[in-house]
């Protein structure tokens, strides 16, 4: 898998680069419609193909994505996109509303991040190069698996990784041990950790099922042990909790691959004080 500014790429299909709106041109994410975990996208070439429960797949030539490039806002952020026609709004719409009209795909079709960096985000180490093409931060995320290991000691119905959306998923390191790390390096490509991970009601989304759980797990017990409190940082993220780190690539780009040799460094000022509130 290749790492590129804009994330992850395999071929055409690039991580974080399609995204739901709906006839206002506001974005659309699991948050507001959890069924839309449930479309599973794969490529073939320059072929998207995209299923999901109930529905005859759906195929997407993206190169030839030629509607009229327009900008729609992202977390408050004008970006620019193509929307990816009709039979992919229409698909979109009969799944996730069970209408005819009323969702569209669109597609970035750029190779570099336009994005300035969100205002909550600036106290941050991020640069420009980080915020991708849609993603809510950056373009990368990672996962210790040990965290969710633990975590899943505290809750009544075990989660996997894949509940928080990650990237990268690896092993070998202790509970936590992810924030206290300055750089990371998986094969030959060097990333700097530019943000604690902060979790929202998205957490709650089965990745399976696309239903919320009915107990805000495990959004409700990461809240009562992992939130951040350093004064400065706190009044930007209130209390939403930490699981994870967001990572900035600092080469040009690289290939990695699974079972990659990890290594890290430690920054030089002190990792934030996370703990119960």
């Amino acid at each position: 898998m290749e790492c590129t500014k804009l994330g992850l790429k395999s071929g055409w299909l690039r991580d974080r680069t399609l995204m739901v709106i709906d006839l206002n041109g506001h974005f659309v994410t699991g948050r507001q419609n959890p069924k839309m975990v449930q479309v599973i996208p794969k490529v073939s070439g320059t072929i998207l193909t995209l299923s999901a429960p109930g529905m005859i797949s759906l195929s997407i030539d993206l190169s030839r994505i030629q509607g009229k490039g327009f900008r729609v806002a992202v977390w408050g952020q004008p970006v620019f996109t193509r929307d990816c026609g009709e039979e992919a709004a229409r698909w979109l719409s009969r799944f996730l509303l069970q209408e005819d009209t009323g969702f569209r795909l669109v597609y970035y079709p750029l190779d570099y991040p336009t994005r300035e960096i969100r205002k909550s985000n600036k106290q941050w180490l991020l640069t420009t190069d980080d915020t991708g093409a849609y993603p809510d931060a950056t373009s990368y995320c990672l996962i210790n698996e040990a965290s969710v290991t633990d975590l899943n000691t505290r809750l009544e119905k075990p989660v996997n990784p894949e509940q928080f959306r990650p990237n990268f998923v690896i092993k070998g390191a202790s509970a936590y041990e992810e924030d206290t790390w300055g750089w990371v390096k998986i094969g030959d490509v060097i990333f700097k950790t530019v943000r604690p991970c902060t979790r929202c009601i998205f957490t709650t989304v089965d990745p399976e099922t696309g239903t919320k759980n009915p107990k805000v797990e495990p959004l409700k017990t990461l809240k009562s042990y992992r939130q951040i409190m350093d004064p400065i940082i706190r009044p930007l993220v209130g209390e939403s909790p930490v699981l994870g780190i967001h990572l900035g690539l600092r080469n040009s780009s690289g290939i990695v691959r699974v079972g990659d040799p990890v290594y890290v460094g430690l920054p030089e000022e002190q990792p934030l004080l996370i703990s119960p509130p």
